[in-house]
């Protein structure tokens, strides 16, 4: 028989204690900035899609299943990550300014966290300016009460994120409206012979699925899709 001694002192579990009612300044204000830090963290998927190119390429992608008609192929998992991967293709460059200009000097100790997070603001300002219409960003400028702006810099997030939001939402059903346009034409043309066959108990969705997915294979939807999309953040 072997014996087994479980000390519970010399097992110990790194873990970190929240102090906001310390008399040292500077433990509460660590403490805020973790919770801050924790807070960003858990915010990240929504920052990736409002602030960057996908939700523009998601609602695109989705568009053209509707089209199609295929229920459920592809995948949401595919679209989802193709959008995902479009999206890195695209956001490439701006996520290397901000690594040039925030993270890499913030890591090397050349610049405080603060002064990081401006610099790195800069890059999105820049591409999510570009691609928001006047009309949007004036909607939440003017309801925010803030005069016009004469440059970026007097462009808060706050009002620029949600213009950039719907701008995007606009874009994008424009171009789902586009791509709707055929296949809606290939259902008419099939519920039109079909009623004049006499043909009136067959769904016309069976019969036009295969010639949909016929022509969107024959002029090579998913590349002018996809071109499309990279076209449109130029």
């Amino acid at each position: 028989m072997i014996d087994l001694i479980v000390t519970p002192n010399l097992i110990t579990v790194p873990g970190i204690e929240p102090d906001f009612f310390s008399d040292e300044p500077a433990s509460v204000a660590t403490t805020i900035q973790l919770l801050l830090v924790l807070t960003v963290l858990s915010l990240a998927p929504a920052i990736l899609i409002m602030m960057t190119a996908f939700t523009r390429i998601v609602i695109v992608l989705s568009f053209v299943r509707q089209g199609l008609a295929t229920q459920s192929m592809p995948p949401n998992q595919v679209l989802i990550g193709l959008a995902l991967f479009i999206t890195f293709f695209i956001m490439a460059p701006v996520l290397s300014e901000v690594n040039d200009r925030a993270l890499t000097p913030f890591l090397n100790n050349e610049m405080t966290q603060d002064e990081a997070l401006a610099e790195a603001a800069i890059p999105m300002k820049e591409f999510m300016a570009k691609h928001t219409r006047e009309k949007d960003l004036a909607l939440f400028m003017g309801y925010a009460g803030l005069d016009q702006p004469e440059s970026l810099d007097d462009i808060p997030l706050t009002s620029l994120i949600p213009a950039f939001a719907i701008s995007e939402l606009k874009t994008a059903f424009q171009i789902g409206f586009l791509i709707f346009v055929p296949f809606l034409v290939i259902d008419m043309i099939v519920a039109s012979v079909l009623m004049s066959m006499g043909m009136m108990m067959l769904p016309p969705v069976m019969i036009a699925l295969p010639f949909k997915i016929l022509l969107f294979v024959l002029v090579d939807g998913w590349y002018l899709i996809v071109e499309s999309l990279l076209l449109s953040f130029r």
